[in-house]
C-alpha cells in the first residue's frame, strides 16, 4: 500500500473489480473523494442526487450484474440516508457493499457533530458484517472481508472509515507481527448439488403426481432448459414468482403466468387444481395462493437450506444449485405419456389471455393504464433491460409486459420499496450503455425521488453509445396501489388527502431537461408513442394519463374480500363508474357480483 489509507481503499475497490462507487459528497469522505480524483475514473464516481439513490443504485447494480454494488456516503445524516437501498439488498438478497465516513477517533462519544452510533445503525440491515476501520494496517482485512461476506451471504456489509483514519498513511507492507491480520483479494462459490438418496425420492413424489405444477422463482435463473425438460417430462404447469417472472419464456402454452395478488387467473386456477408442486428457486411470500396444505404433495429445491419448507410444508427438500440439481433429477424421471393435466393449463392459459386482451380494450377515462403496458411489448427491444417501480405499474408489468428471452426486469420485491425503478434503471445504463433501459413508474413514485434522478440521466445520457432510456409514467394523480388496498384489506373509502397526488408536467419536465417528453392520453396514440420513444435519439419520458378506476384485483378475488371493496366504495361519492370496472372484472372471471348483491 503506498499513500493515503484512501488511496489504499481505492485501490483495494479497483483489486475486486468495483467499475463504479455510487455516492454523495460529504465532508466525511473528503479523503476517499480525493483519492478517487486521484484515480482518475478507475473506479467511477458516480454522484446521486441523494444518498438513498445511492444505495438503491447499488442494489440495483448487484441486481443487473451479478456482482457487488458499492455506494459511498458521510457519516451522520449520509449515513443514516443509505438505509432504504440497503434494506432492499437486505431483503432481495443481493451483495452490497457500503463505505461510510466517521468523525475522527478522538472525537467519538463526545456528542460530536454528526456524530452516530453507526454500529447500532447499521446492526440489522448489515447484520452479516459491520466494521470500523481503527488502524491504516486493519483496512484491507476489513474490506476484503466486506466483500466476502457480502458475496457469500448475498446481503449487504459495512466499512465505516473515521475521517482521521482516511487521512493517515498507508503502511508501505504490512508487518508480519501478532494482531496484524493479512488478507487476499479471493472468493469462490461451491457447486452444491442435492443428495442421491434426496433426488430419488424427490422422483417418486413427482412421478406419482398426476397434475404437477412448478412454481419457479429467481434463484432457477440460468436454468430455463433444465425447468423446461422437467415441465415435458411430468407433463407440468408452470407459475413464477413476481422476481421469477424474467427466468423463462411467458409464450410458452404451459406458462401460466406471475403467481399472487398481481398475478394471473391462470396461475391461480393451476395451483388451486394441482395435485404435487414443485418450487424451484422460490421463497414467495403470497402463501393464499399457494395450495392449500394438505392437497398438494411437494417437493422444494433452493441453494439455502433456511427457505426450504418456509411457505409451504415439503415433503422431499433439495438443498442445491438449482441448475444443478435440476439436471441431476431429470436423471430419475422418464416422461408421461399423459399429458391431460397440461392440456387443462393450457386451457387455463389460453382463456387468461383472452380475459388479459379484452381487458386493455375496455373504454377507461381517458385511458386505459393496461393499454398502454400491453402495447409496450411490441417494441421491446430484444436487448432491453427493464426496471419496475412499485405500485399499479408492477400488476400492469406482472400482467401484460411480455419480456424477450434474456431480458432481465428487477422490481423492489420484499421490500417493495417505491422509487427503485430510477436508480435501478440508471445502474442497469451504467453497466451497459449500449442496451436500452425501460423504466416503468407510477406518478407517486416518479414525485419520491424519479424527478430528481432525471436530473442525473439528463446530465450522463450523452456519454452513452446507445442513447435510449424510455421512462413510462402512469399518470393517473393518486396513490394507486394503496388506494385499492384501502377499499380491499380495510373496507374503506379512498382517503382523497392521503391518496392524491399533485398535478404534474412530466412530459413538459423532460423537454425541460432537454430530453424528449411524450404525453399520451388516448387508445390510438398509444402505439405511435411507443414508436417515437424507441426511435428517439436522447432519453424520453412517456407520459400516459390514465385512469385510476382501472382495479387492481387479485385473480378469483374471495367474494368477502370483493364484499369489502364495494363497502369501501360504497362511502365513495362519485365511485359509479369505479364500481363498474370492479363488475366488470369480476365478471371476466366467473363472478356473478351484480346478481349476488342485488340478492343479498
Amino acid at each position: 500500500m503506498t499513500g493515503t489509507v484512501a488511496d489504499a481503499l481505492v485501490a483495494r475497490l479497483r483489486s475486486w473489480g468495483v467499475p463504479r462507487v455510487f455516492g454523495y459528497a460529504g465532508d466525511g469522505i473528503d479523503p476517499i473523494l480525493a483519492a478517487l480524483h486521484r484515480a482518475g475514473g478507475d473506479p467511477e464516481f458516480v454522484p446521486t442526487r441523494h444518498e438513498e439513490m445511492a444505495a438503491f443504485m447499488a442494489s440495483g447494480h448487484a441486481k443487473y450484474t451479478g456482482t457487488p454494488g458499492v455506494c459511498l456516503a458521510t457519516q451522520g445524516p449520509g449515513a443514516i440516508h443509505l438505509l432504504g437501498g440497503l434494506y432492499d439488498a437486505k431483503l432481495d438478497r443481493r451483495p452490497v457493499v457500503a463505505v461510510v465516513g466517521q468523525v475522527v477517533t478522538t472525537a467519538l462519544g463526545s456528542g460530536y457533530l454528526q456524530e452516530v452510533d453507526l454500529h447500532t445503525l447499521f446492526k440489522d440491515v448489515c447484520g452479516q458484517y459491520v466494521q470500523t476501520v481503527f488502524a491504516p494496517e486493519q483496512l484491507p482485512m476489513v474490506l476484503d472481508n466486506a466483500f466476502r461476506t457480502a458475496i457469500a451471504t448475498s446481503t449487504p456489509t459495512c466499512l465505516i472509515v473515521p475521517h482521521d483514519v482516511q487521512r493517515a498513511d498507508a503502511p508501505g507492507e504490512l508487518p508480519h507481527t501478532h494482531g496484524v491480520v493479512p488478507s487476499a483479494v479471493v472468493v469462490n462459490r461451491p457447486k452444491v448439488v442435492a443428495q442421491q438418496e434426496d433426488l430419488r425420492r424427490a422422483a417418486d413424489v413427482l412421478r406419482a403426481g398426476r397434475k404437477v405444477a412448478l412454481l419457479v422463482g429467481r434463484g432457477a435463473a440460468g436454468a430455463a432448459r433444465e425447468v423446461e425438460a422437467v415441465v415435458d417430462r411430468l407433463g407440468a404447469g408452470v407459475t413464477v414468482s413476481l422476481v421469477g417472472k424474467p427466468v423463462l419464456d411467458e409464450s410458452a402454452p404451459w406458462h401460466t403466468g406471475v403467481m399472487g395478488h398481481l398475478g394471473t387467473t391462470a396461475s391461480a386456477q393451476m395451483m388451486a387444481g394441482c395435485d404435487t408442486l414443485l418450487m424451484v428457486g422460490c421463497n414467495d411470500p403470497w402463501t393464499e395462493f399457494y395450495p392449500e396444505p394438505g392437497q398438494a404433495r411437494a417437493v422444494q429445491i433452493d441453494i439455502e437450506a433456511r427457505v426450504v419448507g418456509a411457505k409451504y410444508p415439503v415433503e422431499v427438500a433439495l438443498v442445491g444449485d438449482a441448475r444443478e440439481t435440476l439436471a441431476a433429477l431429470l436423471t430419475h424421471l422418464a416422461r408421461n405419456p399423459d399429458r391431460t393435466w397440461q392440456d387443462r393449463v393450457r386451457d387455463s392459459v389460453s382463456r387468461w389471455q383472452d380475459v388479459a386482451a379484452q381487458r386493455t380494450q375496455r373504454p377507461a377515462d381517458p385511458l386505459n393504464p393496461e393499454l398502454v403496458v400491453h402495447e409496450l411489448s411490441g417494441h421491446l427491444p430484444e436487448d432491453a433491460r427493464v426496471a419496475v417501480d412499485v405500485g399499479s405499474a408492477t400488476y400492469w408489468y406482472a400482467r401484460h409486459l411480455r419480456l424477450p428471452r434474456g431480458v432481465p426486469a428487477h422490481v423492489s420485491s420484499y421490500l417493495a420499496a417505491m422509487g427503485c425503478a430510477m436508480p435501478y434503471g440508471l445502474a442497469a445504463k451504467l453497466a451497459a450503455p449500449d442496451r436500452p433501459v425501460v423504466a416503468l413508474v407510477g406518478d407517486g413514485a416518479m414525485q419520491m425521488n424519479g424527478l430528481l434522478e432525471l436530473i442525473t440521466v439528463a446530465d450522463r445520457w450523452r456519454s452513452w453509445a446507445d442513447p435510449r432510456f424510455v421512462v413510462l409514467v402512469l399518470h393517473n394523480r393518486d396513490l394507486n396501489e394503496v388506494t385499492w388496498e384501502q377499499r380491499e384489506m380495510e373496507g374503506d373509502a379512498r382517503f382523497p388527502v392521503s391518496q392524491r397526488v399533485p398535478e404534474f408536467p412530466y412530459a413538459g419536465y423532460a423537454e425541460l431537461l432537454g430530453l424528449r417528453g411524450i404525453k399520451v392520453d388516448s387508445a390510438d396514440a398509444v402505439d405511435k408513442a411507443w414508436q417515437e420513444a424507441f426511435a428517439a435519439d436522447r432519453p424520453v419520458v412517456v407520459e400516459a394519463v390514465v385512469d385510476p378506476a382501472v382495479p387492481l384485483l387479485a385473480p378469483h378475488l374471495p367474494d368477502d374480500k370483493a364484499d369489502m371493496i364495494y363497502r369501501g366504495l360504497a362511502q365513495e361519492p362519485g365511485s359509479d363508474a369505479v364500481r363498474e370496472h370492479v363488475l366488470s372484472q369480476r365478471a371476466d372471471e366467473g363472478h356473478d357480483d351484480r346478481d349476488r348483491l342485488e340478492e343479498s
